[in-house]
């Protein structure tokens, strides 16, 4: 496909849709420069597929066939273009040139793929390459093919990606002929989610993989509250420092063997808002944010099973919480962080 725009435009954009990751953006960049696959590798809520579409926005309008392939006017590749049925061209945004396939066990070869329609086949054969309609990987042609969560497709999938990926083309079903599809493959997948498929060596090897973590520091989670959040009514600094200190402490605490993401942050965040302005109060404080905890953070974790014989999670996280309003000072009276003398925050 033609890149050379997209990959000027890679070294420029800084991929400013999700704040920190800088190694994952950079890492991103170059495997793109040079048009490797790439999956990338991380827990749920660390940005994966918002750094993945962000991709999208960088793409550059191209001018193709109007067709289902997506062919170049000077290299058609798809049965339609090939025999001259259509000379129509349309110029396409970067953003259908990005095309999503959400993973799943019910997810077929033929959705990818595509399948033979049967109006068609009744008209020019069920053999005709007339009949066949294209499916995503062939709309992703000289463009970007997004498969979110590849580690929740079934094996037969999964086989079904390798001649794309190593040839540049698909051999469909009993046809006799290949279509060719040019496309670059972002996948992600979380490994620490158990209901999913064991990806094969030979399909991993196809790609080069991105590893991403929770946010790097406090500040740039803070960060990522402040921009993402609904903001319904005023959020005091030291609200959100407990918010945010709270999810993190959980997040490293080796009593968990399943911790909440930045989508906890966040949920804290909104929800307290909502349970102050219920209250009639314009600012969110203490009992606005302990209110909410059981809704918002009980079901993102998961004790390790010596700690659930001797409580639940409930428990679990308000003796936390009580534990970081200690580390910071906050009481339910008096909702401000004290600092020390050097004048940084407790």
């Amino acid at each position: 496909m033609p890149r050379e725009n997209f990959k000027t435009t890679l070294t420029t954009d800084p991929l400013n849709d999700i704040l920190g990751q800088d190694k994952a953006k950079k890492l991103l960049k170059s495997a793109l420069i040079v048009d490797r696959h790439i999956v990338i590798v991380g827990p749920p809520g660390v940005g994966k597929t918002t750094i993945a579409k962000n991709i999208a926005k960088v793409l550059p309008e191209l001018e193709v066939m109007d067709c289902g392939f997506h062919c170049l006017p000077e290299r058609p590749v798809c049965p339609e273009c090939l025999s001259g049925k259509t000379n129509d061209r349309k110029v396409i945004k970067g953003a259908q040139r990005f095309i999503r396939v959400q993973g799943s066990p019910d997810l077929t070869a033929e959705d990818l793929l595509g399948d033979i329609d049967p109006i068609k086949a009744l008209e020019f054969g069920p053999l005709s390459t007339e009949a066949f309609t294209p499916g995503k990987i062939f709309k992703a042609n000289n463009g970007i093919l997004f498969f979110d969560e590849l580690n929740r497709c079934p094996e037969k999938l999964q086989n079904a990606l390798l001649q794309a990926l190593s040839e540049g083309r698909v051999t469909i079903g009993s046809y006799d002929i290949d279509f060719a599809t040019d496309f670059i493959f972002i996948a992600t997948m979380n490994p620490e989610d158990s209901n999913t498929e064991q990806l094969s060596d030979v399909l991993l090897d196809r790609f080069d993989a991105i590893y991403m973590t929770y946010p790097e520091d406090e500040v740039t989670e803070s960060h990522i509250v402040r921009q993402k959040g609904k903001k319904i009514i005023d959020v005091p600094e030291d609200m959100l420092t407990l918010m945010v200190g709270l999810v993190r402490s959980l997040r490293s605490d080796k009593n968990l063997e399943k911790v909440p993401s930045v989508r906890a942050s966040l949920g804290l965040y909104e929800r307290s808002q909502a349970n102050a302005k219920l209250h009639g109060r314009k600012s969110v404080s203490v009992i606005d944010v302990e209110e909410v905890l059981d809704s918002v953070i009980t079901h993102r974790i998961r004790l390790k099973p010596s700690v659930r014989l001797l409580k639940n999670a409930d428990e679990f996280v308000r003796e936390e919480f009580e534990e970081v309003k200690k580390k910071l000072r906050i009481s339910d009276s008096n909702v401000h962080i004290k600092e020390d003398k050097s004048g940084g925050s407790l």
